[in-house]
């Protein structure tokens, strides 16, 4: 990724070593009916080096036994339990709602983290006070040597990366600027947050974090991958198949309508039409598979979306305060 030019940043006041160990972070977890993952999840949080934390798991009406587990064994746990299933999007803003802490950190239930990954995060946002966003090293669950994503991009054709995704891990990926943080392990600065607002409940599931990464982005702050804060991702452990593709086709139009600057679109029109009609021929191609077909509906669903999308698009495109060259800066061209 190029260099971060062209942009005007919020200034803070850096932590102090005393405010870096004594911060309250909170850990906010999605849950619907993964009571078989929560155990692992909550045992690597309970080992955390960095003490003062809170944990919440926002749960989206679970019928498994997600309640009992968490009032039987893990009594330090705040639960936000949620009467319907609000999505991914909907759990996270309940438990972001409800956390104290200085910086919140949104994690998937079918995770574990290294015991130093909460103080490698916060380390990281001492490290860059203009960071709104710290991404996590991801990587697989049963593969610990194979990344997820080292830090998410967006490419200049509309469509979000797992930068790293399927490598090895090499240590190739330094800490640094990136796009945005994958959703399964974003930690948010709270006075990013208090200024473009939380996850749009209208994405459900997918983009979200891109969403809120073009939001930040436009508004000044940045995204930095640490490469020391280590999580171990069950991937589509709890999502996948036809509902992960009628979200990505929806609402990879979502992200382009509401959140690409009109100077992005003129100079990358093409690439973004091209792409966007690569995915209907693919799916046109596998129609009689399920995930296919749930492609397609979730791109006519973005059409149709189109006139909800431009009048959010006017807010967010009024609030940007960073340059062409910036913007061009921070877009991936693979």
């Amino acid at each position: 990724m190029k260099g971060m030019k062209g942009v005007k940043y919020h200034t803070f006041i850096p932590f102090t070593p005393f405010t870096f160990l004594f911060m309250l972070v909170s850990i906010i977890i999605p849950n619907w009916n993964g009571a078989h993952f929560l155990p692992a999840c909550l045992d690597s949080l309970r080992r955390q080096t960095h003490r003062e934390h809170e944990v919440i798991v926002a749960d989206n009406a679970s019928s498994d036994d997600s309640s009992e587990l968490l009032a039987r064994d893990y009594p330090e746990v705040k639960v936000v339990a949620l009467d319907h299933n609000t999505g991914f999007t909907g759990a996270c803003n309940a438990g972001l709602i409800a956390a104290n802490g200085e910086i919140k950190i949104l994690l998937n239930n079918d995770t574990e983290v290294e015991p130093n990954w909460i103080e490698e995060v916060v380390a990281a946002f001492d490290r860059h006070p203009k960071a709104g966003i710290v991404a996590s090293k991801m990587l697989l669950f049963d593969r610990r040597d194979t990344f997820h994503t080292a830090g998410d991009l967006y490419r200049v054709d509309g469509i979000p990366v797992n930068r790293g995704v399927w490598q090895k891990d090499e240590n190739q990926f330094q800490e640094g600027l990136v796009f945005s943080a994958c959703g399964g392990a974003a930690a948010y600065r709270v006075e990013m947050l208090d200024q473009i607002g939380l996850l749009d409940p209208d994405f459900f599931f997918s983009c979200e974090d891109i969403d809120l990464a073009w939001r930040a982005q436009l508004a000044g702050w940045q995204a930095v991958y640490a490469p020391k804060a280590v999580v171990y991702h069950k991937l589509s452990a709890t999502g996948g198949g036809k509902t992960a593709s009628f979200h990505d086709g929806r609402n990879f139009i979502y992200v382009m309508i509401k959140n690409v600057p009109t100077s992005v679109w003129r100079r990358h029109w093409k690439k973004m039409l091209r792409a966007q009609v690569g995915i209907t021929v693919e799916a046109l191609r596998a129609w009689r598979g399920e995930a296919a077909r749930a492609r397609l509906q979730g791109q006519l669903a973005g059409i149709i979306a189109l006139p909800k999308l431009l009048s959010k698009r006017k807010k967010i495109q009024v609030s940007r305060i960073v340059s062409d060259e910036y913007l061009f800066s921070i877009l991936s061209e693979e």
